[in-house]
């Protein structure tokens, strides 16, 4: 049995091996590439701990570990970086201080979500960003209409992004200049899509996603 951390980066990851004495074996830079984690870590025991931190692309490093059969064990990087207290930390210094903390049992991880629920998880995620851009398409689309003074068209309406709001902007963009009328259908345009992507996405979540049941206190 081994013990193997990884110091992983945007384009690619600084491993150390140790045995279960904390002697280092091998250290080494893997490039990022599908299947280069996976062939550095055929050469150790299978079932061996891997320590990865909780970096932004740590779920196809998690895949390569679980493909190679060792036991991929995701870290708490910030409570990680405190217990071991680095001031002149380098990629080696990282990975051997997360070994340091596998060999001590102070390895503090966080919950690794099983491959279904990591690919579901895209949903609501992919959604958020949606939501966020039809927020901005709303909020420029309010901007122009202000400019102009056209914000008493709307007074009696709750929705301006409802059916009759829709026909009102519709009214109104022929009160604006050439280029700003272009600019205003444009992001209605755009809206309307963005509209439909979720409108796609929520179907889908509401396929493939099981609400979770309440616990009684």
């Amino acid at each position: 049995m081994h013990m193997i951390a990884f110091d992983s980066h945007k384009r690619y990851t600084a491993a150390s091996v140790q045995n279960m004495e904390g002697k280092i074996i091998k250290e080494a830079r893997i490039d990022h590439g599908r299947g280069n984690i996976a062939r550095f870590l055929d050469q150790w025991d299978k079932g061996s701990p891997v320590a990865v931190e909780t970096i932004g692309n740590w779920y196809w490093i998690v895949e390569e570990i679980e493909h190679a059969r060792m036991r991929p064990r995701l870290v708490h990087a910030r409570k990680a970086k405190l217990m071991l207290g680095m001031i002149n930390k380098t990629d080696k210094l990282d990975a051997r201080g997360l070994n340091i903390l596998q060999q001590t049992g102070t390895l503090p991880t966080v919950w690794i979500p099983p491959l279904e629920i990591r690919d579901k998880r895209e949903l609501p995620r992919t959604r958020m960003v949606f939501a966020h851009e039809r927020t901005k398409l709303k909020n420029r689309i309010h901007s122009v209409i202000d400019k102009y003074g056209l914000q008493d068209k709307f007074t009696d309406i709750s929705d301006i992004y409802g059916k009759t709001g829709r026909k009102r902007i519709g009214e109104c963009i022929n009160l604006l200049p050439e280029q700003t009328r272009y600019a205003l259908e444009t992001l209605l345009h755009h809206l309307d899509e963005v509209g439909q992507q979720i409108e796609k996405i929520e179907k889908r979540m509401k396929k493939y996603l099981v609400p979770t049941k309440k616990r009684s206190c």
